[in-house]
């Protein structure tokens, strides 16, 4: 029967979306594999090691690609495995919705451009409530790699280009999850589109530090945090996502400098290149 296997990123935040449905961000080599596997009969099963993820956003995925008479007719199983920490604003909902969307087309809709599949996912994102704008910014740098600059609610790419391949992003994931008030950062709008104006000039470090200091205030994280990544040797550091994980881009060199300042603090380190690797899938 057939099986697939579709790879795909992680990614960082440039610029959070929540505030203008507006958002830049830079794929990262932290990687889901989802396989997908269908044999005759129906239901749909899913394996994974984390129990935190979400059956309804996977099980919204599939419903968005496999129409219901092949759904009928197919049971579908579902292995996930994901080095993403899920929670913490690295992107894992969208790289698994990307990679689970990826797999099926692969059996169900070959024909399927990437936009479509990528649309699943997003749309699946919304209805599972795991995400409030969809994160298409997040699901292209998933998808593509590199850095994308996205229209969130025309679900548009606007700039996009290779990120360089000797950055590392160093991710400080805090012991404690707390998120601050994600409705609060639409105070900072005008700021938050400021920043995404910068980053569609390909001015991405500029419009990442704006985004860490407006975010990390507002999401009660320790914005001095931000200003010593920077002088340690940060291109550009912010909270990723909604947090509350902070992402340092930096050259390979500066790497001990930036790790031991987030050593002060209670939680793990995560080092990962930059990927501009687009997803990929394949049968088994």
């Amino acid at each position: 029967m057939p099986k697939t296997k579709a790879t795909i990123h992680g990614a960082v935040s440039l610029v959070n979306a929540i505030a203008n449905q507006k958002g830049a961000t830079l794929g990262i080599s932290l990687k889901v594999e989802a396989t997908v596997e269908t044999n005759p009969g129906k239901g749909i099963s899913i394996q994974s090691e984390n129990k935190s993820l979400s059956s309804r956003l996977i099980n919204n995925t599939i419903e968005k690609i496999v129409s219901k008479k092949d759904l009928e007719q197919n049971k579908i199983t579902i292995t996930l495995d994901s080095e993403i920490p899920t929670g913490y604003g690295l992107k894992s909902s969208s790289a698994i919705s990307s990679a689970i969307a990826l797999a099926c087309a692969k059996i169900f809709k070959p024909k399927f451009t990437d936009q479509q599949i990528l649309l699943a996912g997003v749309d699946a994102s919304i209805k599972s409530k795991v995400s409030i704008t969809g994160a298409y910014d997040d699901a292209c740098s998933c998808y593509y790699g590199g850095f994308n600059v996205t229209d969130n609610a025309k679900k548009k790419r606007i700039q996009f280009e290779k990120g360089a391949s000797n950055l590392i992003a160093v991710i400080f994931i805090p012991k404690d999850r707390k998120r601050g008030n994600l409705k609060k950062l639409k105070i900072f709008s005008s700021i938050f589109e400021n920043a995404w104006e910068l980053a569609k000039k390909g001015n991405y470090w500029d419009a990442m530090i704006i985004n860490g200091l407006a975010t990390a205030s507002i999401l009660n994280s320790n914005s001095k945090i931000i200003a010593e990544l920077i002088e340690k040797g940060a291109l550009g550091a912010s909270i990723s996502g909604n947090g509350p994980s902070i992402a340092a881009v930096t050259k390979k060199e500066n790497e001990d400098a930036i790790k031991k300042i987030f050593s002060t603090l209670e939680g793990n380190i995560i080092v990962s290149k930059i990927s501009n690797k687009k997803a990929e899938v394949h049968e088994m």
